[in-house]
């Protein structure tokens, strides 16, 4: 148990002992219950490579690497997949930046968030990617599921790219060479694809803003606005996908130097990320709507592509800027919705 003396304190979980188990069998579980009801058509976990294997990782506590598609959901979903088939109630990490409201970082970290701190000088970032690294492994070391995004925020564009800063910060603890160090964490990579992203419109307006303005930051408002549409929005169906411990093929690497080494690490990464991305209808359309062609229309019938068509513009129709760019914001929203099946096309080869 970690008490308020450890170098931890400032962002570690709160420990809450059997309250927590009880708030999530009485208030956590059944809200998700409602929201996958209201929000979703429904949530699956799947698994890439040998299923025992990929479940015994699990039941002795994974770490999972994924894809970012939304703030606060991501990690909720998982939550509730693993705690319906595993009674496991994975610990995740989250950027202060999204504390907006004082009483956000002490909800969150009781419910098994630690604080992923994103500002302070160069010296400072260094102290806090090591204690963050040291706080990871503190809880690898005690079997503990993890949730962590593969970079520093969403990927607003839905192009999933594994930043080599973050598999760095993990390396910073522990012993032995980098390669031992990230086996010792037993990372296993994990795919997240939404049929709808609620939060679509939002991000293709923040590209606009930032095009315009380029330095534009978003405020806490903008934020607390983007948490509360992926909370409630229209979603889909949802899809997550496990891939195989990447202690299975790390030692390929491992001879490489360490830049190097890293570089291959994320690569590898992303590959296995867009492996497992779960393609609807509407990706196809985006992709072909986006290159102008109809390559890909076997995944999609005539209906399906008049929905869709009609979704994007209902999407932009929601975008209120006073210098509303129709066509460029009409790009990023297809983009969004394209980028996975070009990652998933070059992955599976």
């Amino acid at each position: 148990m970690l008490n308020n003396t450890t170098p931890f304190k400032h962002i570690r979980a709160y420990h809450t002992g059997f309250i927590l188990p009880l708030v999530d069998f009485l208030i956590l579980y059944p809200i998700l219950l409602v929201m996958r009801r209201k929000t979703t058509h429904g949530i699956q976990l799947q698994y890439h490579g040998d299923k025992q294997l990929i479940e015994q990782d699990i039941r002795h506590g994974a770490f999972f690497m994924t894809n970012h598609r939304d703030i606060v959901m991501d990690a909720a979903w998982l939550t509730f997949l693993l705690r319906t088939r595993y009674f496991i109630h994975p610990y995740f990490g989250i950027g202060n930046n999204l504390f907006g409201k004082w009483w956000i970082e002490h909800v969150v970290r009781f419910l098994r968030a630690f604080v992923v701190i994103r500002n302070g000088g160069f010296r400072d970032q260094i102290n806090n990617a090591t204690t963050l690294s040291q706080y990871i492994r503190h809880l690898r070391k005690r079997h503990k599921s993890i949730w962590l995004a593969q970079r520093e925020g969403r990927a607003k564009d839905s192009n999933d790219r594994t930043q080599e800063s973050v598999l760095k910060m993990l390396a910073m603890g522990g012993e032995g060479t980098p390669a031992e160090r990230l086996k010792h964490l037993h990372i296993t990579p994990l795919t997240i694809s939404y049929e709808y992203d609620p939060c679509d419109y939002l991000k293709a307006m923040e590209f606009q803003q930032k095009r315009d303005n380029p330095s534009f930051k978003k405020s806490k408002q903008d934020d607390l606005d983007n948490m509360k549409t992926g909370i409630w929005g229209k979603k889909g169906h949802i899809h997550y996908q496990t891939a195989p411990c990447i202690n299975e093929w790390i030692d390929t690497l491992a001879h490489l130097p360490k830049a190097e080494f890293f570089t291959a690490v994320a690569q590898r990464m992303d590959r296995e990320i867009h492996k497992g991305y779960m393609l609807f209808s509407g990706n196809y359309v985006a992709l072909d709507l986006l290159q102008g062609n109809t390559a890909h229309q076997s995944h999609y019938s005539a209906e399906e592509k008049e929905r869709f068509e009609k979704y994007i513009q209902e999407r932009i129709d929601m975008i209120k800027l006073p210098n509303k760019d129709v066509p460029f914001l009409r790009e990023k929203l297809l983009a969004m919705y394209a980028n996975p099946v070009i990652n998933k096309e070059k992955a599976v080869g």
